[in-house]
């Protein structure tokens, strides 16, 4: 097994003439030989911790003299199951012992054929499992050839067995070629995860304690061993190597195919225990291994020689599994390694030089009574900077930081005393860090909203306009159209043989029940009131009235009744323009009876007015500039800007993929791991100052969720003396806190000719794989720059489950990995800062089709502004045409205001979304702008979607 074999390397250093098998787990035992002096080992095992080792008490020595290593509990916490390697014996042997004795006697399990390794109990303590060379031979496999330098032998002749704790009833579990070994147990099923090189990597696969049904875990090229489960079995912890493309890869191979590997980089890794979401939690760049669950289950402890320049000093260690709190367990001189928790979580097995005579070798296995408290790191880390921030900005008290909140307010103001602790100037206006900026905040409903059907008026508290709504009043014949859904695609149209033109119209909330509607995605689409309200107005309906009143489903039983009725729609602001008609949703006791003779034809006629009056209140990003300290001379014009947002959804709303949850969507990843990130970047820059030949400026951006407002701002009015001509490049980073497989996406890598050949080197120096390209459009502040003519970058490291949820929150982040993130930001920023000319800004074409396919949604390739036009006029401001789009080819540009699309009016983004998914690729249609004050009308062709917008 080769889990202890940096244990191995240590001692080779240690004495030239002290060799041991490098494919066993540890080394060998001498059981209770006489320590010097005379003494028996009995009386002698007893051990004082170090002052130092404040998590170890009542310190015994379990066994004396030899190599003993890899001691693992049993399931009732009263037995060690371990290997060694007797006087007379050439090979490492499996062997039992009783925790109970003061000096214990090894109880041999293995036969002493072959080479033994890598033991642990099964659940009930009645059967064991370790892997063997025996059916290769009964001699010991040949020693590695190390003229090829430090390397383990992976030998083909290891299978992993199963036993009686007393050896006997021996059943082979593996019989695939080449090595299987390094198992370990779920307790609370028995299955197995164990190492294999069967499909040609060295890789952990999971099986059943009969040795059925193998599943691969891992598949990156490197080494990965050692794994354990957790308390729970959810998932597991190993340590791995991930050597670098090029030589260090090659080498891998070249050395895997000869059967060995070269042991001396390894990380700590965990996942689910499927292998799914593998995080990588150390990098520590050092030989880290064997590490094991501490009984919180969210930190782990391991050995390494981390912080010894010779790597000849191994101890255990401790960290948090985000990465944090790096805390140094033991300080004794040689080899601290195998920590194991008691089933109970009291006590720590573990494996140690310490005690032994002057020049003596020997390891032993020790038990401490583990006294639990808090972490003592030994060093504050960029891991632990980051998660601190995390934790601060999406803590509860921050009300999600949305916009209007007080949480937001304390956000920026947080961010203020940041910047200027770390000594940045501030660069927002009025030589402030802020940069203001208004935006909607909140509807209020005036006295003068009222309904009155068929001459009754409906109680105020039975119907709610929604944010959107148009102001304004409308009266006449009211016509019932279904669900209000008009879908070619599905071949619905409630409106078909329909006029509603100049009426009133009353639709079904939601969205027909099974059927052509199963599909979330057109649940969401054709459920959404803002769509049944553009469908309506473009009918000609002047007026919408939505009614939770659903239809029996065709196959309904004769007894079946309705769901219970949704709530009102909370009153939210929704955007810079409104959906051109009035709207309100009735509750189904005001309005059911009108649903039910609208149905049988009767004639019903209602009067709605509709008054709101939009709130608006200042937000603002916080700007700060770190000035080059580069002596004159060499100083360069521009600045580059690094950026991120520090706005989220508040209590939810409308964007929260918990809509029916009214309560603090924290962000954690999104964006308070940018916006942390930011800080730290500020913070590393601010002392590489003297490198740098252009300015910084480090900017958090506000209101990103509401359609980067606060980048867009700042686009259109930079604060101070900046120019967005002086801007350089963009680098945003936007949900970098949930890394996983130690990668990085980082988009808008095709905006500048440079970004691909400046990444390499910066995602090198942080250890990271970074992949994406396309163009700097995206959901993301990063936009309104590129759209300014600017070279950008966003980092992501990838969506989850719990975006835009309340369940975004602190404990689900990957501190160690925003660090990383952070390293290769840094070098790209200061890549673009010290070049002598600018970056090639390149604009990207919309991707070929992909092969002969249907495709009922149409592209304009047109990158709307979501602060909307000026002065709060109606239309579509376009940031910027895709280069190769149909608006470009249509000679729309940057700064248009587009108002029509054939006979659709469009006042605003989602009547644009609307239109688009409505139409078809090919199809040829007039558009309507406003440029410089005057309608133009241009010819364009939709082209196909690619991608979403």
């Amino acid at each position: 097994m080769i889990r202890a074999a940096p244990h191995f390397w240590w001692l080779r250093w240690l004495s030239s003439a002290f060799w041991i098998s490098l494919t066993s787990c540890a080394g060998s035992s001498a059981p209770t030989a006489p320590q010097p002096g005379g003494q028996p080992a009995a009386a002698r095992n007893v051990v004082l911790p170090l002052p130092e080792e404040g998590h170890l008490a009542d310190l015994r020595q379990l066994t004396f003299g030899g190599e003993n290593a890899e001691a693992y509990w049993s399931f009732d916490g009263m037995q060690l199951i371990l290997q060694a390697r007797p006087a007379t014996a050439a090979c490492d042997r499996i062997f039992r012992m009783s925790i109970n004795e003061s000096a214990p006697s090894l109880i041999p399990v293995s036969s002493g054929k072959g080479a033994t390794t890598c033991s642990y109990f099964l659940p009930g303590d009645q059967d064991v499992i370790f892997a063997s060379t025996h059916l290769g031979g009964d001699a010991c496999p040949p020693k590695p050839d190390h003229s090829q330098g430090y390397v383990w032998a992976l030998h083909d002749s290891y299978d992993i067995f199963r036993a009686k704790a007393d050896g006997t009833g021996l059943v082979r579990l593996t019989d695939t070629p080449g090595y299987d070994a390094e198992g370990t147990v779920c307790p609370k099923d028995g299955s197995i995860v164990f190492t294999s090189v069967r499909d040609g990597d060295i890789d952990l696969y999971r099986m059943d304690r009969d040795g059925k049904n193998v599943q691969r875990l891992t598949s990156t090229v490197g080494y990965d061993g050692g794994a354990f489960f957790n308390a729970d079995c959810t998932k597991i912890v190993w340590r791995a190597s991930r050597p670098k493309p090029g030589a260090e890869a090659d080498e891998y191979k070249r050395l895997l195919a000869k059967r060995l590997v070269k042991p001396t980089k390894l990380e700590i890794y965990t996942a689910n225990a499927d292998g799914s979401d593998p995080v990588q939690i150390t990098y520590l760049d050092a030989a880290s291994f064997a590490p094991f669950w501490h009984p919180s289950q969210k930190r782990v402890l391991f050995s390494s020689n981390y912080g010894d320049p010779k790597g000849r000093e191994f101890d255990l260690w401790a960290i948090d599994v985000n990465g944090t709190n790096l805390e140094r367990v033991t300080f004794a001189r040689g080899f601290d390694g195998f920590p194991m928790f008691s089933p109970d979580g009291k006590y720590l097995a573990f494996s140690s030089n310490r005690a032994t005579a002057p020049g003596s070798h020997d390891t032993n296995v020790f038990v401490a009574r583990w006294v639990d408290s808090a972490p003592k790191p030994v060093a504050e880390l960029p891991a632990d900077r980051i998660f601190a921030d995390i934790r601060w900005l999406a803590d509860p008290l921050r009300e999600g930081r949305g916009v209007g909140t007080t949480g937001l307010a304390a956000a920026g103001e947080y961010l203020e005393k940041r910047y200027r602790d770390l000594g940045l100037a501030p660069a927002g206006d009025g030589a402030s860090y802020r940069q203001p900026f208004p935006v909607t905040t909140g509807v209020k409903v005036l006295p003068e909203t009222s309904l009155k059907i068929a001459n009754a008026l409906v109680a105020r508290d039975a119907m709610a306009p929604v944010g959107y709504s148009a102001p304004g009043e409308a009266k006449g014949e009211v016509v019932l159209a279904g669900y209000g859904i008009s879908a070619k695609d599905l071949g619905v149209d409630d409106y078909d043989k329909l006029n509603v033109k100049g009426k009133i119209v009353v639709v079904r909330r939601f969205v027909p029940e099974g059927g052509k509607f199963e599909d979330r995605d057109a649940q969401r689409r054709y459920g959404d009131i803002r769509h049944k309200a553009w469908t309506a107005r473009e009918k000609g309906a002047k007026a919408l009235i939505v009614v939770d009143a659903p239809e029996p489903p065709r196959d309904a039983p004769k007894d079946w009744k309705p769901p219970e009725e949704a709530p009102l729609p909370e009153l939210h602001a929704e955007g810079y323009s409104d959906a051109g008609i009035p709207v309100v949703v009735v509750k189904r006791a005001a309005a059911g009876s009108l649903v039910d003779q609208l149905a049988k034809k009767k004639p019903v006629r209602a009067e709605l007015k509709v008054g709101l009056e939009a709130t608006k209140q200042d937000v603002f990003n916080v700007v700060a500039r770190l000035s080059a300290a580069a002596p004159d001379s060499a100083r360069l014009p521009g600045v580059v800007v690094l950026g991120a947002h520090y706005d989220h959804l508040g209590m939810g709303g409308r964007d929260s993929l918990a809509p029916d949850k009214h309560e603090p969507h924290l962000g954690a990843d999104d964006n308070a791991s940018g916006t942390a990130a930011l800080l730290e970047a500020a913070r590393q820059l601010a002392l590489q100052k003297d490198e740098l030949r252009r300015d910084i400026l480090f900017i958090s951006f506000s209101a990103e969720e509401s359609g980067v407002l606060g980048s867009t701002h700042f686009t259109r009015a930079p604060p101070g003396n900046v120019k967005m001509g002086d801007v350089v490049a963009m680098i945003n980073m936007d949900m970098v806190g949930r890394m996983r497989e130690n990668r990085v996406s980082v988009l808008g890598s095709d905006s500048a000719e440079e970004w691909k050949h400046l990444l390499e080197p910066a995602c090198a120096k942080a250890r990271i794989e970074c992949g994406g390209g396309g163009d700097g459009y995206g959901p993301s502040d990063q936009t309104p720059f590129y759209a300014s003519g600017v070279p950008v970058v966003q980092f992501f490291t990838g969506s989850h489950g719990d975006y835009h949820k309340p369940s975004d929150a602190p404990e689900r982040i990957n501190a160690a990995g925003a660090a990383q993130v952070v390293v290769a930001a840094l070098e790209l920023a200061k890549a673009a800062d010290l070049r002598e000319t600018r970056l090639t800004l390149k604009k990207i074409p919309p991707p070929a089709p992909r092969g002969d396919m249907r495709s009922f949604n149409a592209s304009l390739g047109t990158i709307p502004d979501y602060a909307g036009p000026p002065g709060g006029k109606k239309g579509v401001l376009l940031a910027g045409v895709r280069a190769g789009g149909a608006a470009e080819a249509g000679g729309l540009r940057r700064g248009d205001i587009l108002i029509r699309l054939g006979a659709h009016g469009i006042a605003s983004v989602e009547d644009l979304m609307y239109v688009l998914n409505a139409s078809k690729p090919g199809e040829r249609v007039t558009a309507t702008i406003v440029r410089d004050g005057k309608e133009q009308k241009m010819d364009v062709t939709f082209q196909e979607s690619h991608r979403p917008r």
